[in-house]
């Protein structure tokens, strides 16, 4: 650089000079004061651009060098990802609420909001409290005596294996429910306003003040005008031997999201876990519709125990045959609790699947015992009890305390007690329990529905629920 600058600086420069020649002319006019002024002007510049660089402001590349230097740290810098998009914490807490507020708790979605700080302050929260407290202001009590109670056996999930002419096709044809049957009904009842509440949100025990102990007292389910409470449960949730092979789910399992699932035996014998049976599927479609749950209610799990409970083969019966049983009852322990969790009641429907308002005193006291000691001890006991074959330990009228079978179960600690009836309702709540009649929705339901006497218009269409994979005529059967 200092070459090119002095070519450029003055006369005859531009010519051939001798090497002696130059340097007589440099001794006779002494030091070169423009390469002095040069040198020093650059010593200025590069002091300056030190400087800047460390203070961050100094000369900048030019457009050129600046495209180079960073096309080479692009080349040498590792790949950068996209940053994860996040929902603001505000946001997320308001959707939170609004859930809460969809499934009617508005008491707890308020509390959430005006429990933080940013959020009871904001022009949101404040928005949504305002109309949770408006809603609140137009909800309607629920006639506690006017709540059915709807019921199911273990679903159909394969009909081509269930109605294969076997002679287990009648029984299943009678008493089961197909996947897709449950599927429409499901939505119909939705459709129709119907919300899902718990036995223990109808009526629960409190300290009695004026004569000691407890006491039954109704319970104040608040819903929006037109909307209507209806309790769902199901029987014999052990997958019993005799259905493998058939079409049904194998057992529950808990999955990776801490939720209730099915696990299914495929045709070439490989395992797979999904909604394969009512447990998982309604809580699919309570997930997609949640109004049509109270406060998160879903509905009850009656179990036996003489095949184990949830498809684990737990009972004494099996010490010998099963190696994995200690583990199976710890399972079902955790299904049990995992359940209750999500929103399930679990209930007693007897050890043998035994109908309790015919059999003798002590083989109902026998049953029950096996029931407490080989089943309630792993699933954390109950205080309700479904019987089965749609019996009762009474006629319609009221529990009274001169009734051995019914005091002696209230004594086991039953205070919900459910029989079969085919009446839109049927609920009695007495000072110690309370009693209600459930409706068999089946194939032998949908059937007589469609061709004799149609027992439920008020839930939904029977003609565009019935599968039509089914056999016909269906044929009755005493089950339960």
């Amino acid at each position: 650089m200092p070459n090119t600058y002095l070519r450029g600086s003055g006369p005859d420069y531009g010519s051939v000079l001798s090497s002696t020649r130059r340097r007589r002319r440099r001794r006779r006019r002494g030091p070169n004061l423009p390469l002095l002024i040069l040198a020093l002007i650059l010593l200025i510049f590069a002091v300056v651009f030190i400087i800047g660089r460390m203070r961050g402001d100094g000369p900048k590349p030019d457009k050129e060098s600046s495209l180079a230097a960073d096309a080479s740290a692009e080349s040498t810098a590792p790949e950068e990802t996209e940053p994860e998009t996040t929902v603001p914490a505000l946001e997320t807490l308001l959707a939170q609420a609004d859930r809460l507020a969809m499934m009617y708790d508005y008491d707890a979605a308020i509390e959430m909001i005006q429990s933080d700080p940013e959020a009871a302050e904001s022009e949101e929260g404040k928005a949504a409290v305002a109309k949770y407290e408006e809603t609140k202001g137009t909800l309607v009590r629920q006639d506690i005596s006017k709540i059915t109670h709807v019921f199911f056996h273990t679903l159909i999930m394969d009909t081509s294996k269930a109605f294969d002419g076997d002679k287990r096709q009648d029984g299943y044809n009678d008493v089961m429910t197909t996947k897709d049957e449950f599927m429409k009904m499901m939505q119909a009842m939705y459709e129709r306003g119907f919300v899902l509440v718990r036995l223990h949100d109808i009526a629960y025990e409190v300290d009695d003040t004026e004569n000691g102990g407890k006491k039954m007292v109704a319970g104040d389910i608040m819903l929006p005008e037109g909307k209507k409470a209806v309790v769902i449960s199901q029987d014999d949730v052990c997958y019993y031997e005799y259905m493998e092979g058939d079409g049904f789910a194998s057992r529950i399992v808990i999955d990776e999201n801490n939720k209730p699932r099915c696990e299914m035996i495929m045709d070439d014998g490989h395992v797979e876990v999904g909604a394969f049976d009512m447990v998982p599927l309604l809580d699919d479609f309570v997930d997609e519709h949640p109004d049509f749950s109270y406060r998160g209610s879903k509905g009850v799990v009656a179990v036996t125990g003489y095949n184990g409970v949830f498809g684990y083969r737990t009972d004494t019966a099996y010490e010998e045959t099963n190696p994995n049983i200690a583990a199976d009852r710890e399972m079902v322990t955790k299904i049990a609790q995992c359940l209750r969790d999500d929103g399930w009641e679990i209930a007693s429907h007897s050890w043998g699947h035994r109908n309790y308002g015919k059999i003798s005193m002590s083989e109902l006291q026998e049953d029950n015992g096996k029931w407490q000691d080989r089943v309630g001890s792993i699933v954390g006991g109950t205080d309700i009890l479904i019987f089965p074959f749609g019996a009762d330990v009474a006629d319609w009228h009221p529990y009274k305390t001169d009734n051995e079978r019914f005091m002696y179960l209230w004594r086991s600690g039953f205070r919900y007690f459910c029989n079969v009836d085919s009446a839109e309702f049927f609920v009695q709540k007495g000072n110690d329990f309370l009693r209600q009649g459930r409706r068999n929705l089946d194939g032998y339901r949908l059937w007589q529905d469609m061709t004799v006497k149609n027992r439920t218009s008020d839930l939904f269409n029977a003609e565009e629920i019935f599968d039509k994979s089914r056999p016909t005529p269906v044929p009755d059967y005493n089950g339960g």
